[in-house]
C-alpha cells in the first residue's frame, strides 16, 4: 500500500514546522490529463463575456418588400434587401456569443482532485498557519515565500476570516489569493505552487468530494 501524501506546515518565517499528512483520495489520486484539459476548457469558455454580436437578416431594419417586381426587369430575383448577399443586408452565420462546454460533475471532481494531486507530487503544496499573521505584511509575506523557494506564480487560498493574511499576500506579484470556494482547476494549473492555510485545506477536501 503506498504510504499517504505529505506536504510541509511553514511557519510565519516560511520555514517547515512539520509534515501534513493528506488525504490519499484527494491528494494522491490519478492524474488524468485529458480530464483536466477538458474542466479548463470549460471553466476558460464560461468565463468569456460572450459580447460580440452581430444582425442577422431578422434583425436588420427595412427591405419588408420586395425591392422590385419578380419578372421583367433583367436583374436577378430578390426578395428583400436584408439578404446576407445585400450590402447593409445581415450576417450569415453569425459568430457564436455562448461558449459553454458540458463536463459533468464526475469528471469535475475528478480533475479538481487531479489537480490538487499534481501539486502534492510535484512538491509544491505547503500549508500555513492562518494567524501567523498578527498584522497585515507584505514583507512578511515575501519573506516566507522567499524562504519557502518555490517558483512563481503562486496560489493562496485562505477563508475570508483571515483577511489579516489575505493581505499580507494581495499585493505581491505573481500571486493570486483567493478563498476555497472561488479555487478552479485552471488556477490550480496555472499556478506553479499552492499555498494554504489550515483553515481553508477542510473546505478544499469538502469541494473535492462533496
Amino acid at each position: 500500500m503506498a504510504a499517504s501524501p505529505k506536504a510541509p506546515l511553514l511557519d510565519a518565517a516560511g520555514k517547515k514546522s512539520k509534515d501534513v499528512t493528506l488525504e490519499a483520495d484527494i491528494f494522491g489520486a490519478d492524474v488524468k490529463p485529458h480530464l483536466v484539459h477538458e474542466t479548463v476548457r470549460a471553466e476558460l469558455s464560461g468565463d468569456r463575456a460572450g459580447t460580440r454580436g452581430v444582425k442577422t437578416r431578422g434583425l436588420v431594419a427595412g427591405g419588408r418588400g420586395k425591392p422590385w417586381r419578380q419578372k421583367g426587369t433583367g436583374r436577378a430575383r430578390a426578395g428583400t434587401t436584408r439578404a446576407p448577399n445585400w450590402t447593409g443586408g445581415g450576417v450569415a452565420f453569425q459568430p457564436r456569443t455562448v461558449f459553454d462546454v458540458k463536463v459533468n460533475k464526475k469528471a469535475r471532481k475528478a480533475a479538481f482532485r487531479a489537480a490538487l494531486s499534481a501539486h502534492a507530487k510535484e512538491g509544491t503544496l505547503a500549508f500555513v498557519d492562518g494567524s501567523a499573521f498578527d498584522t497585515p505584511s507584505t514583507k512578511q509575506a515575501a519573506g516566507l515565500l522567499e524562504a519557502w523557494g518555490k517558483r512563481t506564480p503562486v496560489l493562496i487560498v485562505a477563508t475570508d476570516e483571515e483577511e489579516t493574511l489575505m493581505k499580507s499576500f494581495r499585493n505581491l506579484k505573481r500571486v493570486l489569493v483567493i478563498t476555497p470556494s472561488e479555487v478552479e482547476v485552471a488556477a490550480l494549473v496555472w499556478a506553479r505552487s499552492l499555498l494554504v492555510t489550515e483553515s481553508a485545506q477542510e473546505l478544499l477536501e469538502k469541494r473535492a468530494t462533496a
